[in-house]
């Protein structure tokens, strides 16, 4: 199985640089409509969801950027890049110093391209596929970015987000998402991150990096 996810992986993607995060390359689609139509025959065929982590998205992107210009945030840190999708933010943190660097998504496409790409930085970086929602705390910095787009994913996960904010530092990067709660959130940077109209509705966005409360 991850033979064929990763042929999938590279048939669809090509080597790419986020444009807020140049310094890493990760394996990322331009042209959205193949494919979502590929992932769709996927979905038929094996239970595939959606291909988000062929996007370095705008959360991930200025999480990624705010490590590596401060490093000595995540040094000697165990860490956890929460729904990660690509891993670009958990390969950000191996490339600064953390010690331990985890990536969870529930998306094994999404595990196996964090893999991918941690590989082609030279780095490794543990995958975890699954909901870890629930898990008790094993790191000391969680870092989630753009995680509030739908009302159940938001009430899934942010008790728990909150819960873990009293053991470990938990940061949210939102660009503006609905659901982000009003409230236990202290914000501590700001980002424009160069967006697609595929997938946006505008050229930029601005993302705002939060730290969860508990």
């Amino acid at each position: 199985m991850t033979v064929d996810l990763e042929t999938f992986i590279r048939t669809n993607t090509k080597h790419a640089y986020p444009a807020l995060v140049p310094e890493i390359p990760l394996f990322l689609t331009d042209m959205i409509t193949p494919i979502w139509q590929a992932t769709e025959v996927w979905l038929a065929e094996n239970n595939v969801a959606p291909p988000f982590w062929a996007f370095a998205w705008p959360g991930s992107q200025a999480l990624a950027r705010h490590i590596l210009d401060n490093p000595s945030m995540v040094a000697g840190r165990r860490v956890l890049d929460f729904a990660a999708g690509g891993g670009l933010a958990a390969i950000a943190c191996k490339l600064t110093g953390a010690t331990h660097v985890e990536a969870a998504d529930i998306d094994p496409l999404a595990m196996a391209a964090t893999a991918m790409n941690a590989a082609l930085n030279g780095v490794t970086v543990e995958t975890a596929n699954g909901d870890v929602v629930g898990a008790a705390c094993r790191w000391d910095l969680i870092v989630c970015g753009d995680v509030c787009y739908e009302a159940p994913m938001t009430g899934h996960i942010v008790p728990w987000l909150t819960r873990m904010a009293a053991s470990a530092e938990v940061w949210i990067a939102d660009p503006g998402r609905n659901y982000l709660p009003s409230v236990g959130l202290w914000p501590f940077a700001h980002y424009a991150v160069p967006t697609l109209l595929e997938l946006e509705d505008r050229t930029e966005r601005n993302v705002t990096l939060y730290r969860v409360e508990p």
